[in-house]
């Protein structure tokens, strides 16, 4: 089985709507199991945790934008990987990201830069979303990648809506097609490398 970890935090309950999209996606792919992994809000993750990323063939990066970048929580996390980034645990594992804000731009590609860039410290290998932008007067909140994510997966979550109204349909099926691209990507992979 292709192994698919699911790493990150949410803050009022949006990001964990998001990842649990990608979740469904990525677990709809024969030979794909999955493992999410939510950092605490003290920011501290269980240890086997480290373990459990170690073994994933794919490992995919998720934190609300806050202030033009990933949430504390998240970066902590990623501090700590520094123990797998000196062994090499994630060379060659696919890698992808997801995040959403309050603001329709917000600076999400920060945050997935952000993730992008540590991908590439960790010698991973990235996956975009693959997607067409929804962008034209027709489209709104409800079509999928109606905020025009390339390298990972957006969503908007305004300000004053409950994690039961945000992100709306149209980026939580974004999520769930971004999940799905990257397991199966991870299955062919993982199907070549064994041939």
């Amino acid at each position: 089985m292709t192994k698919i970890a699911i790493v990150y935090f949410s803050g009022y309950g949006h990001t964990v709507k998001q990842a649990e999209a990608v979740e469904q996606g990525a677990s709809s792919v024969n030979s794909a199991t999955v493992t999410t992994l939510r950092i605490r809000e003290d920011g501290t993750i269980d240890p086997a945790i480290w373990d459990r990323l170690a073994e994933a063939d794919a490992i995919i990066f998720g934190s609300p934008t806050y202030m033009g970048g990933p949430a504390w929580q998240f970066k902590k996390f990623a501090d700590e990987s520094s123990k797998s980034w000196y062994s090499s645990a994630w060379k060659n594992k696919i890698a992808g990201g997801f995040t959403n804000s309050a603001s329709v731009n917000g600076d999400k590609a920060s945050t997935i830069n952000y993730f992008f860039t540590l991908s590439q410290q960790h010698g991973q290998i990235w996956v975009g979303t693959g997607l067409m932008p929804s962008n034209t007067k027709a489209h709104g909140p409800d079509d999928v990648n109606w905020t025009a994510g390339s390298a990972g997966a957006l969503a908007i979550s305004p300000s004053d809506a409950s994690a039961e109204e945000a992100p709306r349909k149209g980026d939580l099926e974004t999520a769930r097609l971004y999940g799905e691209r990257i397991a199966q990507y991870a299955v062919r992979t993982r199907e070549a490398v064994a041939a």
